[in-house]
């Protein structure tokens, strides 16, 4: 897992902190971390990860607007969305531009598993989890 490079991208440091945890508890080492859509956009210029965990409302940029101007500059990143609300809107709007997933926060481990095994075995990953 040393190899897979991943940015959390969300304005809480609590669930930065939380999802930072449970991917070093996975055995990911390369994490980077941006409180909003402009940061991220930054450190994928920058950095290139393999796979973002992006919030979709944040402050400056959102994470709809992150989603779509890193997947057109970078298409290999894959990007999960992930939101404390179910909008179906968002969903759609998401998978649309690109998204390789979304999930609904609180983020469990155990489905931070799931989505990393299923990147490193090259499979593609529900739109929903």
């Amino acid at each position: 897992m040393d190899k897979l490079s991943i940015l959390v991208c969300d304005d809480s440091e609590t669930v930065r902190n939380q999802m930072v945890d449970c991917l070093k508890k996975i055995g990911i080492t390369d994490i980077s971390e941006a409180k909003d859509g402009v940061e991220a956009v930054d450190i994928c210029h920058a950095v290139r990860p393999n796979l973002v965990f992006m919030d979709i409302i944040m402050p400056k940029k959102d994470g709809i607007a992150a989603l779509k101007e890193i997947h057109q500059a970078y298409p290999e990143i894959k990007i999960i969305m992930a939101s404390s609300t179910s909008g179906q809107a968002h969903l759609k709007n998401s998978i649309h531009l690109g998204a390789y997933g979304f999930i609904q926060k609180p983020i469990e481990e155990s489905i931070l598993k799931e989505i990393i095994k299923k990147l490193l075995n090259g499979a593609d990953y529900p739109s929903r989890v």
